[in-house]
């Protein structure tokens, strides 16, 4: 009988990174982070688990937007600790584009242009989205390492979870996916 070898990713974009017990850094403890591109020169991805106590509607006033009460409630995420102050616009993806929509999958879409936050502020946006300030990056061979010290589980991406699943309960919901019980993990490293 012939042995499958295992599919090999070559890049992670549009997968989850899980942050493991043992990874010890306060920016990326308990989070999950949506990776957006992966290559040779390096990754770069969203927190999608760690809400901000600001309303963008602080982003609607300083960019001095006329906006919609109820469209001015949703929290900011804290995307990483690259640019704190640029915002990223993470959303399912739609028929409409903005001046810097960039498709990630078939389903999900990032757009970091202006004229994104004043349709959002309008009710005009795509129907589903997060938005955050900063974002997190890797450097080229930085994410192969950290995954090589188990920092890190990789899981295939769900826009359900990034969109229709209650913040808190992301991190659980995408080990879920892969059939992982969290609170089952150890804090203790290993190498088979």
């Amino acid at each position: 009988m012939e042995t499958s070898k295992p599919k090999k990713i070559s890049s992670l974009k549009d997968h989850f990174l899980l942050a493991m017990p043992g990874l010890n850094d306060p920016t990326f403890s308990d989070s999950v982070v949506y990776i957006c591109e992966h290559n040779s020169e390096g990754a770069m991805g969203l927190i999608i688990n760690q809400q901000m106590d600001i309303p963008v509607k602080a982003i609607f006033d300083q960019l001095k937007l006329e906006y919609q009460d109820d469209c001015a409630r949703p929290l900011l995420f804290d995307g990483g600790p690259v640019q704190r102050d640029r915002g990223f616009i993470l959303h399912a993806r739609c028929d409409q584009e903005w001046e810097s929509t960039l498709a990630i999958s078939d389903e999900i879409s990032l757009t970091a242009s202006r004229d994104i936050l004043s349709d959002m502020a309008m009710g005009k946006g795509p129907k589903n989205s997060l938005v955050t300030l900063g974002y997190s990056r890797w450097d080229a061979g930085q994410l192969e390492r950290e995954l090589g010290e188990n920092s890190w589980l990789t899981i295939p991406a769900d826009a359900e979870i990034i969109f229709n699943t209650d913040c808190a309960q992301r991190a659980s919901a995408a080990a879920l996916s892969i059939g992982l019980d969290l609170r089952r993990l150890s804090h203790q490293a290993g190498h088979a």
